[in-house]
C-alpha cells in the first residue's frame, strides 16, 4: 500500500472517530436534555399530587369555609351569597314564562309554556344576539334599551302554542352572570363589569330597575320576577326535572357552585324565615382557598400575573380558563431550561393563554398510534413543526397530570358540600339519594375530566354511600332554569289550572 493510500485511511479513520464522538457527544446531551425534562415533569406531578388524605383535608376545610361564611359577610374568603331564591321549582309551575340569558359578547332571550306535572315542557323557543363592541363601553341606557328592544321584537314572534292567561302579565326570569350584590328575589346592584363591558354609569345601579326602565321605554309589559345567576339557574332546572337535586356545580371557562340551605342554619340572615324554610345559597366557590391546596410555582406565577392577584385561587387550578395555561407554563419551563423542542425555545410558547383547554383536552383524548392530533396541534398552535412520538408522550402526560389535579380538587369540593349537608353518610333505615346537578363545558366535552371526578367522589366517599349521590348533567341552566325561576317566583301565587 502506497504512502498516500495509508494517509488516506488514516484520514478517514479520524473523521469516523470525530464523527463517532460527535454523535456520542449529542446523545450524551440529548440524554441530559431528557433527564432535566423528566425532572421538571416528575417535580410538577409530585407538587400537584391529591392523594386521597389531602383530598379529604380540602372536603373539610371546604366545609368549614361554607360555616364561617354563612357566619358573617366577610367571614370567609367563599361569600356564601344569600339567592333570595326560597322557593325551587316544583313541577307544578303552568304559564307563559321567559327567561333573558346576560352573560357575555352575546344573550340569549327564551320562552317556555310551562304544563304542570303531566306537561312539564309543553313548548319553547329562544333566539340569541350579538351586543356590538361601542354598547359594551357606551351607557347603560344605551346597552338595556338595545336588549329591552330585542326583546320586544322576540315577544312579538310569539305564536301557536303559546298562550298567556287573560289578565296576567309576562314575566322574565333574567340570568345576569356578573358580579352582583343581591338586595332581593328581583333586585340586586352591579358591582362591577367583567368580560369585556365597561360601563362605568351601570356600576352600583340595580340592573332589575335599569331593564325595567328600558322595557317601559320600549313599550313592553314585562315583570323581572327572578334575578339568577347561572349556577342558581342550573340548581332550578336540575330540581325541576329531578326533586332529589341539592346542589349544582358548574364547570365551564369559570367555575361556581350553589346549593340548597336550611334558612335556619344562616347565622347572617336576619330576614324573616321563608315560608319554605330553605334558602339556596350562590357559595362563589372559585374563590375558595386553603393551604391544604397543591399549589405548584407555575400556579403562583399564573396567579401574580393575573388580573385578579390572590383572588379565585380554587377556579385557577381547576376551571377551563386555566387549565392549558398550567400546561403551557411546565412546557415552557422545560423548553428553556431542558431545551425540550430542540436549542430555540418556541416563542409563541411564551404568550399566555395561547394553549386553550379545548387543544388541551383534544391531545389528552388523542388515540391515534403515532399521537397525531398532538403533533398537529403543537405545530398549529404553538409553531413546533417536528416532535418525536417520545416528546408528544410526555405533552399527553403532563395534560393527564394537570386534568387530574383539577378533576380530583372539584371532586373534593362536592364532597365538602356533602359533608356540609349532612349527606356524606348513609343513615341506617334512611333511604336517600342526592343529585348535583353539572353543567359547563369542561365537565360536559373534557371526557377524561368528568370520569375522573366522578370516579375520584366515589372513593371519597366509599361504596355504600356513592350508591346514594348521582351526579347529573344540567343542561341550559341559565336558559331554562331562569325561566322556571321566574315560574316559582311569580306573582301571581295561586298554581294556574290547565
Amino acid at each position: 500500500m502506497g504512502k498516500v493510500a495509508v494517509g488516506a485511511t488514516v484520514i478517514c479513520a479520524a473523521a469516523v472517530c470525530a464523527a463517532a464522538t460527535l454523535i456520542l457527544r449529542h446523545r450524551m446531551r440529548s440524554a441530559g436534555r431528557w433527564a432535566k425534562a423528566m425532572t421538571i415533569l416528575r417535580e410538577f406531578e409530585e407538587k400537584s399530587g391529591t392523594p386521597i388524605g389531602k383530598l379529604r383535608q380540602v372536603a373539610d376545610a371546604m366545609s368549614v369555609e361554607m360555616h364561617a361564611g354563612l357566619a358573617s359577610e366577610n367571614g370567609s374568603k367563599l361569600k356564601m351569597l344569600i339567592s333570595y331564591v326560597d322557593n325551587l321549582p316544583t313541577g307544578d309551575e303552568h304559564g307563559l314564562f321567559y327567561a333573558l340569558d346576560l352573560g357575555g359578547t352575546n344573550f340569549r332571550v327564551l320562552r317556555v309554556q310551562l304544563g304542570g306535572k303531566e306537561g312539564r315542557v309543553v313548548k319553547q323557543e329562544f333566539t340569541e344576539v350579538s351586543i356590538p363592541h361601542e354598547l359594551m363601553v357606551g351607557s347603560s341606557d344605551e346597552l338595556f334599551d338595545f336588549i329591552a328592544a330585542e326583546l320586544a321584537k322576540f315577544v312579538a314572534t310569539e305564536g301557536e302554542g303559546f298562550h298567556l292567561s287573560a289578565g296576567r302579565q309576562r314575566e322574565l326570569g333574567f340570568t345576569f352572570s356578573f358580579p352582583v350584590k343581591q338586595l332581593s328575589i328581583s333586585s340586586g346592584t352591579l358591582i362591577k363589569w367583567t368580560k369585556g363591558f365597561s360601563i362605568d354609569d351601570a356600576v352600583g345601579q340595580d340592573v332589575v330597575a335599569e331593564l325595567t326602565k328600558a322595557m317601559e321605554r320600549k313599550g313592553l309589559d314585562m315583570r323581572v320576577s327572578a334575578l339568577v345567576n347561572d349556577t342558581i339557574g342550573t340548581l332550578a332546572g336540575g330540581r325541576y326535572f329531578n326533586n332529589d337535586v341539592v346542589a349544582a356545580v358548574i364547570l365551564g371557562t369559570g367555575t361556581n357552585a350553589a346549593y340548597v340551605e336550611r334558612a335556619n342554619a344562616i347565622p347572617k340572615w336576619h330576614g324573616l324565615l321563608p315560608k319554605s324554610g330553605e334558602m339556596v345559597i350562590n357559595m362563589e366557590w372559585g374563590n375558595f382557598r386553603s393551604s391544604h391546596l397543591p399549589l405548584t410555582e407555575y400556579d403562583h406565577a399564573l396567579d401574580i400575573e393575573s388580573l385578579n392577584v390572590g383572588e379565585q385561587i380554587f377556579e385557577k387550578i381547576i376551571s377551563g380558563m386555566y387549565l392549558g395555561d398550567i400546561v403551557r407554563r411546565v412546557l415552557l419551563k422545560m423548553a428553556e431550561e431542558a431545551a425540550f423542542f430542540g436549542d430555540i425555545v418556541p416563542p409563541k410558547l411564551k404568550v399566555p393563554f395561547i394553549l386553550r383547554t379545548p387543544e388541551m383536552s383534544a391531545m389528552h383524548h388523542d388515540t391515534s398510534p403515532d399521537l397525531k392530533v398532538v403533533g398537529s396541534k403543537l405545530k398549529d398552535i404553538l409553531g413546533i413543526s417536528s416532535t418525536s412520538l417520545k416528546t408528544r408522550k410526555v405533552v399527553v402526560e403532563l395534560c393527564n397530570i394537570v386534568a387530574t389535579r383539577g378533576a380530583r380538587l372539584s371532586a373534593a369540593g362536592i364532597l365538602g358540600i356533602l359533608k356540609k349537608l349532612g349527606r356524606d353518610t348513609v343513615k341506617e333505615g334512611e333511604k336517600q339519594r342526592t343529585v348535583i346537578a353539572m353543567d359547563g363545558g369542561l365537565f360536559e366535552h373534557y371526557t377524561e375530566f368528568s370520569t375522573c371526578l366522578e370516579s375520584t367522589l366515589s372513593e371519597l366517599l366509599g361504596e355504600e354511600v356513592a350508591d346514594t349521590i348521582v351526579i347529573e348533567h344540567a343542561n341550559d341552566g341559565s336558559g331554562i332554569g331562569a325561566s322556571l325561576l321566574a315560574a316559582s317566583h311569580s306573582q301571581y301565587p295561586e298554581v294556574e289550572e290547565s
